[in-house]
């Protein structure tokens, strides 16, 4: 089964940014709603944003007006951008195309560590 590859994670400091991407199968990937996950240590994994085929975005409340989710159709690639970083954002990203009935198209990838913190 296709993995997805997430990058772009690291360490930076409360305030600062971050910009996560995420390689996806070429594939129909035009027609797929994606998503961003992340999960924190001792947690389960969380739905943090998410962009129809059309380009319609939704957020988790806590990072609406700080993150942008976007994609590039051409090269099967959606982004994460993060902004104000607080170290509650810290956790490992995950990105997914999630279906109706709550299943996921691919196998999860390894994700990217995000670690906010002074």
């Amino acid at each position: 089964q296709v993995q997805l590859v997430e990058s772009g994670g690291g360490l930076v400091q409360p305030g600062e940014s971050l910009r996560l991407s995420c390689q996806a199968p070429a594939i129909g990937f035009n027609f797929y709603r994606m998503a961003w996950y992340r999960q924190a240590p001792g947690k389960q994994r969380d739905v943090v944003a998410v962009i129809t085929n059309a380009g319609n975005t939704s957020y988790a409340d806590s990072v609406k007006g700080r993150f942008a989710i976007s994609r590039d159709n051409a090269k099967n690639t959606i982004d994460l951008q993060m902004n104000s970083l607080k170290p509650e954002d810290t956790a490992v990203y995950y990105c997914n195309a999630p279906t109706n009935s709550g299943r996921f198209l691919f196998r999860w990838g390894q994700g990217t560590q995000v670690t906010v913190s002074s």
